[in-house]
């Protein structure tokens, strides 16, 4: 086995990426399914969802559960449906989730409570409900894993065109990370947050459209001169997921080619 296997490999581990089969979250569950995971993707489109789980090939292999977490049932129907399949789960991948932006005047609270009820609550409360599998998982030096989908608009003074309820629930979602951390951690699950820049995705595409010449704009000020990719986002999870990771809990890991950081 060579240093490479040693370190970033998920062969043989169970995981659940949440809204796993559309944009970013795609992109992970095609990553986990090549190298070697056993994936349950949970999201609403139940057509769409199954023709993308079949279509993943890898040592891995990929199911579908459709499931509404927008809604606190929701949340608990798709934890008892997780549980029941796998006793033991190493991986959750919290990545569904709602964009909005608009003027601050057109703001509504019906909307605003719908992003942060898919964004913040239900990640809490699946990874909650889920808590027995992860111990079930976890090894000594081996910890089960709780990595979630934040964003680069919850890092920077800025209202990204007014996604208020987007950005307020990603910045809680950062935060959120660090204190399941400092309780989880202990007990051999790690809590990490991936700050995704800006990748190809129906959620950017909605972005990008609102403000027409957007993208060229913001391309032209990302440092690494291009949107991410699939490797980019698959390569950040490999290593939160693997033992490469193991050590690293309460971290919000930014990935977005220096649009902020620089």
């Amino acid at each position: 086995m060579s240093i490479l296997d040693t370190l970033f490999s998920v062969q043989g581990k169970t995981a659940v990426v949440t809204g796993g089969a559309k944009g970013v979250g795609a992109m992970i569950s095609r990553t986990l399914v090549e190298a070697g995971a056993d994936v349950l993707i949970v999201g609403r489109g139940v057509q769409a969802g199954k023709a993308f789980a079949a279509s993943l090939d890898g040592p891995g292999k990929a199911t579908f559960l459709a499931h509404d977490l927008g809604t606190t049932a929701g949340v608990e129907a798709a934890a008892a449906d997780i549980a029941g399949r796998v006793p033991a789960l190493h991986i959750l991948v919290n990545n569904a989730g709602l964009f909005s932006a608009g003027a601050i005047e057109d703001a509504r609270a019906d909307q605003w409570d719908r992003e942060l009820g898919l964004n913040l609550r239900a990640p809490f409360f699946l990874a909650q409900a889920l808590l027995p599998q992860f111990k079930a998982a976890s090894r000594p030096g081996d910890p089960a894993r709780i990595i979630s989908i934040g964003s680069i608009g919850a890092l920077w003074g800025r209202s990204s065109n007014g996604a208020y309820a987007y950005g307020a629930s990603k910045a809680a979602i950062h935060q959120l990370t660090r204190m399941m951390a400092s309780d989880l951690t202990a007990q051999g699950i790690t809590v990490n947050a991936i700050a995704p820049g800006f990748f190809p995705s129906d959620m950017t595409d909605g972005f990008f459209a609102a403000v027409p010449g957007l993208k060229d704009q913001m391309i032209a000020g990302i440092p690494a001169g291009r949107l991410g990719s699939p490797e980019d986002i698959g390569g950040a999870v490999l290593f939160l997921a693997s033992r490469a990771g193991a050590y690293v809990s309460g971290t919000v890991l930014p990935v977005e080619g220096a649009l902020w950081q620089a």
